[in-house]
């Protein structure tokens, strides 16, 4: 049966090579007789537009499938995305700290650093130092930086996706409007020597959410993450991909009004991660006596469980649920993901408590309420994945396909 060979529209007889590797990495038709089926295309074109990726090292062949005829033969040659050739630097961001990581085109961790990296040093001093972090890295993973197809960077604030700019970030001072893709890609050449290559950048909820959602939750079509560290953010996926709004500043819940007079960081009263984020948590622990200057320290104190600590954290669970059951009742998701510095159960149980009892019963019926899974990595994993899904699409299958001359 022909059908749509992918994202593209494009009809029978029309698929490209980028189709075709599409419908292979996507496992809608993974042998060169399902290829034919799906898009109509003859046995001789889809041969010549398959030997274009086999020569670029894109596709290789796999074990065999079943036999494809009803007279028996040969079993069909299974077609696989070959995810070593090539490899991505994704990167994650917050306001105090930041992790890196060389990653293969298909998720998995060749090298890994953590560690201190302030965002109000500027952005200048913090991607060129990212740039130092990835040559190590690539050493470290024996991996050549000529090897390296993109690099994904994942932010603690607004981005508008088409520009890879932060758009007046409160927790970000001195990034608003600055050109972050062109300085991550001179600090990787600077400290690699290797030529520039693909910068994509995206809000760390969102990224964090679109690693959750493919890597977990691949079936579920309407998808949110809820990050609460410094300060709070949503990320959503909808039907498999990042919904970011008109501009990037969609799933900025931390900055919803609920009614406190505590002044948050973006200069307004009353957001909700002025009451409600780790930061806000910390400040109230601070104020009673409590060594605790940020949401990583709450998170320790939870960890070790400090009672107060886990009070003001069930509090500002309950706080984010009485936001939560809007959302859940405007979005109607499948999974309600909980994730940062105080994703435990002092706060889930009183997002849990607020949600289910403002939301309305139809909303909630088929609600799954559940914590992170990748932890601390997913908005690497999510970074990843947005540089391949950006390398790998379609359209621009072929603009790099002719680039390489085949």
């Amino acid at each position: 049966m022909a059908g749509r060979p992918g994202r593209t529209g494009r009809g029978v007889n029309q698929a490209s090579a980028g189709d075709l590797l599409e419908l292979v990495r996507s496992g809608r038709a993974t042998t060169r007789g399902a290829l034919q089926e799906v898009t109509g295309l003859s046995r001789a074109t889809v041969g010549q537009r398959l030997e274009r990726l086999f020569r670029a090292g894109w596709l290789r062949e796999g074990a065999g499938g079943p036999v494809e005829s009803p007279q028996g033969g040969r079993p069909a040659v299974t077609l696989e995305f070959d995810g070593a050739h090539a490899v991505v630097l994704a990167a994650d961001l917050d306001t105090r700290h930041a992790r890196a990581a060389v990653l293969s085109l298909t998720g998995e961790t060749h090298a890994e650093h953590s560690g201190t990296l302030v965002v109000e040093d500027g952005p200048d001093a913090v991607l060129g130092e990212l740039g130092r972090w990835f040559a190590d890295l690539l050493q470290k993973a024996g991996h050549r930086a000529d090897e390296v197809c993109g690099i994904g960077l994942a932010v603690p604030g607004p981005v508008d996706s088409e520009t890879g700019r932060v758009v007046q970030p409160p927790i970000m001072p001195g990034w608003d409007g600055y050109g972050i893709r062109g300085r991550l890609a001179r600090a990787f050449t600077e400290h690699t020597g290797a030529a520039a290559v693909p910068v994509l950048v995206d809000n760390d909820a969102n990224l964090m959410a679109y690693g959750e959602q493919r890597t977990g939750y691949p079936d579920c079509s309407a998808f949110v993450l809820v990050k609460v560290s410094t300060g709070i953010g949503a990320g959503v996926v909808v039907d498999g991909s990042v919904y970011r709004g008109v501009d990037g500043g969609a799933g900025d819940i931390g900055h919803i009004r609920v009614g406190a007079e505590a002044l948050c960081r973006c200069g307004s009263r009353g957001c909700l991660a002025a009451v409600a984020s780790g930061g806000a948590v910390a400040r109230r622990l601070a104020e009673a006596g409590v060594a605790a200057a940020s949401g990583s320290d709450v998170r320790a104190l939870l960890a070790a469980g400090h009672p107060q600590a886990t009070a003001l954290a069930r509090e500002a669970g309950r706080q984010v649920g009485d936001v939560l059951a809007t959302v859940v009742t405007l979005l109607n998701p499948g999974v309600l993901m909980i994730a940062g510095d105080l994703a435990g159960t002092p706060f889930l149980t009183g997002v849990r408590e607020l949600l289910y009892q403002r939301a309305l019963p139809r909303s909630t019926a088929h609600l799954d309420v559940v914590t992170a899974r990748l932890g601390e990595r997913a908005a690497l994993v999510g970074a990843g994945a947005l540089v391949v899904e950006h390398l790998y699409a379609p359209e621009r299958v072929e603009e790099r396909l002719r680039a390489l001359g085949v």
